[in-house]
């Protein structure tokens, strides 16, 4: 008797913890996503609605943009509960998973460059200046004013403050006249381009491909620096999702509907997704 006793016990404790864990997942009523500001907000926006239209009918609710202010406002949103889904830097995703360990990096994107036969999963930080202006070297830029991106850009801070130290043997306030944060790779490229600006920090990906019917062509600006390789800006699912949600969100990135959606490949200029996890951000953690 007392053993059955037991095993009731037992039994009741595990559904109460399973129910307890059930009602701790959240199901939102409509699913926010927001992506870090890195070119034209509302052409990256554009470029995703199929995507929002595959999530829509995946999880039978409607997606809603919430549109970021900076970096630091889209991770705050997450952390939040504000937004389920984002597109985020790998910096900004590093900083994070640090304050939220639940949030899960899932997906990333592949291109194949033209002339190139094999795909890509990784972009680089450059330091590029005008291509008519007088500065050909580094040291010719001692002294000169800087754009950097934001501070939890990746190739737009991070690596220019952690690596290119290394490269000119001093902190960046030392060896340039003016640093300033243009809040966007793509506005960094305007400015260089109208002389605001002596040199700037971006991703090699905006200057591969500038905003359409911004005025800024890659041959506008001459790299005089390159990183070494950073992976591409993860997908990420905030924590408190329900598992469900999560794996249907997943599906549609990587086993139906995304890479099946030769429109959306097409809008967002990849190949295809692939799949990514937190290892693969290792090396942003590791820059001192």
């Amino acid at each position: 008797m007392h053993t059955i006793r037991l095993i009731l016990c037992v039994l009741s404790l595990a559904v109460l913890t399973t129910s307890v864990q059930a009602a701790e997942c959240e199901r939102p009523a409509r699913l926010h996503f927001s992506l870090v500001p890195q070119s034209d907000l509302q052409k990256d926006v554009a470029s995703l609605k199929p995507l929002f239209a595959d999530l829509q009918t995946a999880l039978g609710i409607p997606v809603e943009v919430v549109m970021p202010t900076s970096y630091g406002a889209v991770i705050e949103d997450l952390l939040s509960g504000a937004v389920d889904l984002a597109r985020l830097g790998p910096a900004a995703y590093v900083s994070a998973k640090k304050q939220d360990p639940g949030i899960t990096a899932f997906a990333t994107v592949s291109r194949k460059k033209p002339g190139q036969s094999e795909e890509d999963t990784f972009y680089h930080s450059v330091l590029i200046v005008r291509s008519n202006g007088p500065y050909q070297t580094i040291e010719s830029l001692r002294g000169k004013s800087l754009a950097l991106v934001d501070p939890d850009s990746t190739s737009g801070a991070l690596i220019p403050r952690h690596v290119f130290p290394r490269v000119i043997q001093t902190p960046l306030e030392k060896y340039f006249g003016q640093l300033v944060y243009s809040g966007a790779h793509d506005q960094s490229m305007q400015n260089l381009k109208k002389g605001k600006i002596d040199a700037a920090f971006i991703s090699s990906a905006s200057l591969a491909v500038p905003v359409a019917n911004s005025g800024v062509k890659t041959e506008d600006f001459r790299v005089l620096w390159r990183s070494a390789a950073i992976p591409r800006n993860p997908f990420v699912l905030r924590s408190r999702l329900c598992a469900d949600i999560k794996k249907k969100i997943i599906g549609v990135f990587l086993d139906s509907g995304g890479n099946a959606n030769e429109n959306l490949m097409r809008q967002l200029n990849v190949t295809r997704f692939v799949p990514v996890s937190d290892k693969d951000y290792q090396i942003v953690r590791d820059l001192p």
